[in-house]
């Protein structure tokens, strides 16, 4: 299995988006930096509050020129309801099957049990420019992405 990591160009994927829209990540790249964070499961209190901070971090994510992805193994019907439910502001896309989870190679954590979670920074090259990997420490992924994009910029 190929890991992305720093320095490495993300691959091309397409994934459906909360409103059942395909989204191509090959439509952005060059154009936005981009967070890219996995996380294990919707509505599950780790990641709901992970998804928030995110969510409440929007506007100083827009003043770094980037767009934030999140991405777990549940429906675009799932999305869908998480998002609405907690007015989520970013595209959120099921990789039902995990494929894209692991053409990154992120790790499942926990025994094996549950996904990993793991955020990427990503510039406007497509090129990996931070990685941070954490089940537990929910707040940083988002601290730490803006923290490296206010360096990019």
């Amino acid at each position: 299995m190929v890991k992305t990591e720093i320095g490495s160009h993300i691959p091309e994927f397409s994934l459906m988006d909360q409103y059942g829209h395909l989204f191509e990540i090959n439509t952005i790249l060059g154009q936005k930096n981009i967070v890219i964070f996995f996380y294990p499961k919707d509505d599950s209190p780790g990641c709901t509050r992970e998804a928030c901070y995110f969510r409440d971090q929007f506007e100083v994510f827009s003043e770094t020129d980037a767009l934030i992805i999140g991405i777990s193994g549940q429906s675009v019907e799932s999305h869908r309801k998480f998002a609405d439910k907690y007015r989520l502001n970013y595209i959120l896309l099921s990789d039902e099957g995990n494929k894209i989870r692991k053409l990154f190679g992120v790790p499942t954590n926990l025994l094996g049990l549950l996904p990993g979670r793991v955020s990427y920074v990503i510039d406007k090259s497509g090129k990996v420019v931070y990685v941070f990997n954490s089940q537990t420490r929910t707040a940083n992924h988002v601290d730490e992405a803006l923290s490296i994009l206010k360096e990019l910029n």
